[in-house]
């Protein structure tokens, strides 16, 4: 999947910019930059196993890029083609509308996390706690809980972090692209640590080799 994803990758960033706003201001006030994007684009790519060709559709169509893993989760969900979604959406239909049509349960954008999150969680996880599971079915969620929660998945899923941190940056006032670039930051400055361990650990074996070396040579 990366190996096709990643040629086409440069293309999604230079899609117009006025189609949608790449560079613009985007909820809670982050902008987006380059790295980002491709940071976010290939994870909704590898997670939900769709080719580039079908996220640069998305996004020419307009699609804000938040909402791109919506177009796909519900896609997988309800076994039908993106675009069948993407039509539904353009045409100005809420996403629990569209989630309804589908016969598919509010429960599908749940997400477990272990404390009461706070905002911008706590609404839409609300409806869950204050609910027996019996019940889900009835929650009505509006497009920002969706929203949320769809990239919770996504991000956690994905990256394989606790749902805790994720919330944790949006809480802060990152939008999911600019979350998805932190990750990618976070994992590069781990990977870089690891290595040094790795080599310091390495450094030090072959320094007591040496050691034990010169020490049988006196003897």
């Amino acid at each position: 999947m990366r190996r096709l994803f990643i040629p086409a990758i440069l293309n999604l960033v230079l899609i117009p910019l006025l189609s949608s706003g790449i560079n613009a201001d985007v909820s809670f006030g982050i902008t987006a930059d380059d790295e980002g994007l491709k940071s976010f684009y290939l994870a909704v790519g590898d997670h939900y196993r769709v080719p580039d060709k079908e996220i640069i559709a998305a996004r020419e169509r307009r699609i804000p890029d938040e909402e791109l893993p919506i177009i796909f989760y519900l896609a997988r969900k309800a076994d039908v083609h993106p675009s069948i979604i993407i039509d539904m959406r353009l045409l100005g239909r809420p996403w629990m509308d569209i989630t309804l049509h589908f016969k598919l349960s509010p429960e599908i954008y749940y997400v477990k996390v272990k404390e009461d999150p706070g905002p911008p969680y706590g609404r839409a996880l609300g409806h869950f706690r204050n609910r027996e599971k019996s019940r889900w079915g009835t929650i009505v969620l509006n497009d920002a809980d969706i929203i949320n929660l769809v990239n919770l998945r996504l991000a956690s899923e994905y990256y394989k972090l606790s749902p805790e941190q994720v919330i944790k940056w949006r809480g802060e006032g990152k939008n999911f692209v600019a979350i998805h670039k932190e990750i990618k930051k976070a994992k590069s400055e781990g990977n870089k640590k690891e290595k040094n361990k790795e080599k310091d650990s390495s450094d030090k074996q072959k320094e007591k080799s040496k050691g034990k070396g010169k020490g049988k040579e006196r003897g």
